[in-house]
């Protein structure tokens, strides 16, 4: 049986282009992602503030765009793919993170699976597979949807290399949470390490082919997705294998991917390879061999994240849980957009970000709309380091609109008000 492949080379802003598309076929994507299949580009907004390391980047989206494009992929059947989370606005996140200017640039379909789509129950999805889940059974007794447009596309994730205060890091197989699991995802975090295994079990019945393109040009470490230590690292990743990307990105942090437990369970259940001395590493495989000594999730976490373990882990867990699955839910929506949007980002962005905005990929970001590519990369960056002008107050005064959204989106109420809509 062949090896589990992952690609990784070393890149900078006048090679990322030439690098993406050198990436994407050393990892051997034309053998996975079907030319004669729609495919979705699954797009990571893990805040809808810029924040470096957090979300998919421009140059990742485009690099992978442009490769395809160069390998006779057609456009018509590339799309972007979003979805949406009760903390997080998409059209926001999109925007901020300079993605739709992407998108829009090569004329792709943009699709915001929540409000296009029609969902269909997992057991109609995938019939007897369910049988195998480890956990979602018992945190779903009547099923969930997925999106039916999910069966027999192609699927390639373009997350991020950072950190999360719930799984210690997060990758490929997390980029599938938000697509695959509609309102209530949240239900799952007591048990996200079974849930994402079961996840990539979905994904390998519906999908025509899965690979993955992780962008570590900028990384995340510390209380990840979002509050983090952001650093300069100039790798990028690729592969089929979710679980070995994962993994090698794990091991680039500095830590051991089988003591990571989604990691373990998806490599003890054959879903693919979390040992890295079985991974067959191409590319540059002297950036593989980096340790970057991260310190974690766990060492310095937020108030936030310190609460929200003990909710699903600690002592809070037995009376507080229960009201996360009852119309008292939009408590901890409201409470974490008044921590991370109208608090923390605020206070704190600016300083954590301002070394790696002055960075060759923050000048980059900053001038994104003005910069002219070759057939390499970008040349010329632009003048300036990154300015990013939605901090301080003026991402407090955005806050309160995201609170808005978060309380009136909010599924509890959406599904009270359907109910009470159908009843008259």
């Amino acid at each position: 049986m062949a090896k589990s492949r992952v690609a990784i080379l070393k890149t900078s802003p006048a090679t990322v282009l030439r690098d993406y598309h050198t990436l994407l076929n050393l990892a051997g994507y034309q053998d996975v992602v079907r030319k004669d299949a729609d495919t979705a580009l699954k797009v990571n907004i893990s805040w809808h503030f810029f924040f470096p390391g957090s979300s998919t980047t421009p140059w990742q989206l485009e690099g992978v765009i442009r490769a395809m494009k160069q390998d006779g992929y057609d456009p018509n059947l590339i799309h972007a793919c979003h979805n949406r989370t009760v903390v997080i606005d998409a059209h926001l996140g999109e925007r901020e993170n300079k993605q739709v200017n992407v998108v829009e640039a090569h004329g792709l379909r943009n699709i915001h699976i929540y409000e296009t789509e029609e969902w269909i129950n997992i057991r109609d999805a995938v019939g007897d597979l369910t049988k195998k889940f480890t956990c979602l059974n018992e945190v779903y007794p009547n099923g969930f949807m997925i999106p039916k447009r999910f069966i027999g596309e192609n699927i390639i994730h373009l997350p991020t290399i950072k950190t999360h205060v719930f799984t210690t890091t997060t990758g490929a197989m997390k980029n599938a949470f938000g697509g695959l699991l509609n309102e209530h995802r949240h239900w799952t975090h007591p048990v996200i390490h079974e849930t994402l295994v079961d996840l990539l079990m979905i994904q390998k019945k519906i999908h025509r082919g899965v690979f993955a393109v992780m962008d570590g040009t900028f990384a995340g470490d510390g209380p990840g997705p979002r509050c983090m230590m952001p650093h300069v690292k100039n790798v990028i990743l690729a592969s089929d294998d979710q679980v070995a990307i994962d993994a090698t990105a794990a091991r680039l942090m500095g830590f051991d991917p089988l003591n990571i437990k989604f990691i373990r369970m998806a490599h003890e259940m054959g879903l693919g390879c979390g040992d890295p001395r079985e991974i067959e590493l191409v590319g540059d495989t002297s950036a593989a061999r980096e340790n970057w000594h991260f310190v974690g999730p766990f060492k310095k976490m937020t108030f936030a994240s310190r609460m929200q373990h003990k909710i699903y882990w600690g002592p809070m867990k037995k009376p507080i849980e229960w009201s996360l699955k009852t119309v008292l839910a939009p408590w901890a929506y409201i409470a974490s957009v008044i921590y991370h949007d109208s608090f923390w980002y605020p206070m704190n962005a600016r300083r954590m970000m301002r070394d790696v905005l002055a960075s060759p990929w923050g000048r980059l970001f900053r001038n994104w709309e003005t910069v002219k590519a070759d057939a390499n990369g970008y040349q010329d960056v632009g003048p300036g380091e990154a300015e990013i002008t939605l901090t301080g107050g003026k991402a407090l005064v955005r806050s309160l609109g995201i609170l808005g959204t978060c309380i009136a989106q909010a599924p509890e109420f959406v599904t009270r008000r359907r109910r009470q809509s159908a009843a008259r």
